[in-house]
């Protein structure tokens, strides 16, 4: 009886373990969008002269963001090492210059957000007294050694941009490596 009582006991355990291991699983694949405000005068001003200028800023619950503006182009790397990221030298050919909201794509791992991809909207100039030409939706990998631009999208040529912007980050972003992958560029008309 005592042989019974223990595999009924086993079963039971081992059943729950399996409930409780498929209820994580599906936690651990929950993905959702943090928004943060990226303000550079509420910035760490790093470095400033007349070309070029670097910022420090706080993220997503303080995951920390480098910016930097030379050559009326700018730059976004993300991480304790940004500046050491891929990401840190990705710009858009054209002159331009970033928005402020930056969507967070983020994972649940062991019950928290993680932040795992950023979404953010660069506008490009067409250089005519500061017309507008594009706004490119640009996808950011975030993991240390491997944070870099997955995907550029143009917005006012792709219906659904946002949409599919997140698409990319949720299915592309982990697998994607950023010193051999090629960045997904997509401009429909």
């Amino acid at each position: 009886m005592v042989g019974a009582d223990f595999y009924r006991l086993f079963l039971g355990f081992f059943i729950g373990f399996l409930l409780i291991n498929q209820a994580n699983a599906q936690n651990n694949n929950e993905i959702s969008s943090a928004y943060t405000k990226l303000n550079l005068d509420e910035c760490l001003l790093l470095y400033a002269d007349d070309i070029v200028a670097e910022w420090a800023c706080p993220g997503y619950k303080g995951y920390p963001l480098y910016v930097a503006e030379g050559d009326l182009r700018f730059f976004v790397s993300y991480g304790f090492f940004a500046l050491d990221e891929k990401a840190a030298s990705q710009t858009l050919p054209a002159f331009n210059y970033i928005n402020d909201i930056i969507e967070w794509r983020l994972k649940k791992i062991n019950g928290d957000f993680m932040p795992f991809a950023t979404i953010l909207r660069w506008k490009t100039e067409s250089g005519e007294y500061g017309e507008v030409k594009s706004e490119i939706l640009v996808v950011t990998k975030l993991e240390q050694n491997n944070t870099c631009h997955i995907a550029y999208i143009n917005a006012k040529m792709v219906p659904n941009a946002n949409e599919l912007a997140r698409e990319i980050a949720d299915n592309k972003a982990e697998n994607f490596n950023c010193e051999t992958d090629e960045i997904y560029k997509i401009a429909e008309k």
